[in-house]
């Protein structure tokens, strides 16, 4: 699937990235990173104190497990459990947990799950996938994203947190999960997946009726335009979702927003801009974007025939070799391993700095090549 000077610099890269995380792992004990600081370049927050219910605190126990099962080192296991017990702190505050609890317990608990058979990881994963049900909207059709007032709202990023759905729906051998999980894809495929292969960020649907009423910008430049992560969100979400139902509509979506991405994402060196529809300056870059559409690319590349497949692989290769070239950071007085990742582009304290999720997707990409991964989705 991969020639042998992919896989050779695959392998270098991931030595980099064992030494890399050791360190921070031994320095950072049982704090859960986000992004490092500005001056030090080191993980100085812990955010397991300062937001329980952020929802980018399963990433780093994410990186945990899937080097633990790379390398069998138990430091890294220490540290993911370690995480784990720190994000019951989450359950007990349970305001501002949204539909992001897939991203926070798919890495934690059901990652803990699946690799050691761990019974109280199991009612954790399925504690949070019950959180997640709860939040189905059984007129609309539609999971909603975020709190406050936005009954009807949908976001994109979703498509990587239902996978927590199928999850528990194989665990207890219950088959409410899937329909809900199956019934906001399709939501999702049907409004929010345009039908050049761009995405909107945000859907907002009438919670009576489920009818789309509009799309906002978002995390994107505005209404209409192209958020780069939001295309990658929707690329290895649907692959994802055709994985556990095997529905070829989700595949055929996936395929159809790669396509688009891989169109956009070649023209700027095979590093995405934060926008693929957004002025042409400021130059904005958000290499967190490349590294999950990487994902999305070598997932896709699995299930389509071989003449198909070398385009995926070859555009996921192409991403991450650029971007480790480019803002790879392996100083190891500086915490991360990607730089340059922007949260939102019009939120300037997130724009191109390290942010966990960047770190997570690539490497997973690195261990997927090098067939060192497990499903943590």
């Amino acid at each position: 699937m991969f020639n042998d000077e992919t896989i050779q610099w695959a392998e270098e890269v991931f030595g980099k990235i064992d030494h890399k995380l050791t360190l921070e792992a031994e320095r950072l004990g049982d704090k859960i990173p986000y992004i490092p600081d500005e001056k030090t370049g080191r993980y100085e927050e812990d955010m397991a104190e300062k937001d329980p219910v952020w929802w980018c605190n399963g990433f780093w126990s994410g990186m945990m497990w899937q080097m633990y099962h790379a390398t069998d080192k138990e430091l890294y296991r220490k540290t993911a459990e370690a995480n784990e017990d720190r994000l019951d702190k989450a359950f007990d505050i349970y305001t501002g947990l949204h539909h992001d609890v897939g991203f926070m317990w798919l890495h934690t608990a059901v990652a803990n799950y699946r690799l050691t058979g761990s019974e109280r990881s199991k009612a954790r994963g399925l504690h949070a996938a019950h959180l997640l049900a709860g939040r189905y909207n059984p007129r609309g059709q539609f999971i909603r994203s975020w709190n406050r007032d936005r009954a009807g709202w949908v976001i994109i990023d979703s498509m990587l947190n239902i996978p927590l759905l199928y999850w528990a729906k194989e665990a207890i051998g219950d088959p409410r999960f899937g329909f809900d999980a199956e019934d906001h894809a399709d939501k999702v495929m049907n409004n929010i997946v345009r039908p050049d292969g761009s995405v909107s960020h945000i859907g907002v649907f009438d919670p009576y009726t489920g009818e789309l009423l509009e799309t906002p910008g978002g995390q994107g430049y505005a209404s209409g335009s192209s958020w780069s992560r939001g295309q990658s969100w929707a690329i290895y979400g649907f692959a994802l979702s055709y994985v556990h139902t095997g529905k070829q509509e989700y595949l055929d979506t996936a395929k159809k927003v790669a396509h688009y991405f891989i169109a956009e994402v070649s023209k700027t060196g095979w590093v995405p801009v934060v926008d693929f529809r957004s002025p042409a300056e400021p130059v904005m870059i958000d290499t967190s974007a490349g590294m999950c559409a990487a994902c999305g690319f070598l997932e896709i590349a699995k299930h389509v025939g071989e003449y198909e497949k070398q385009l995926y692989i070859d555009a996921a290769i192409n991403i991450l070799k650029a971007t480790e070239a480019k803002y790879a950071i392996w100083d190891d007085e500086k915490d991360g391993l990607i730089d340059y990742a922007t949260g939102s582009y019009h939120e300037e304290s997130w724009t191109e700095v390290p942010i966990i999720y960047s770190d997570y997707y690539f490497l997973e990409a690195i261990l997927r090549i090098l067939d060192k991964s497990f499903l943590i989705w």
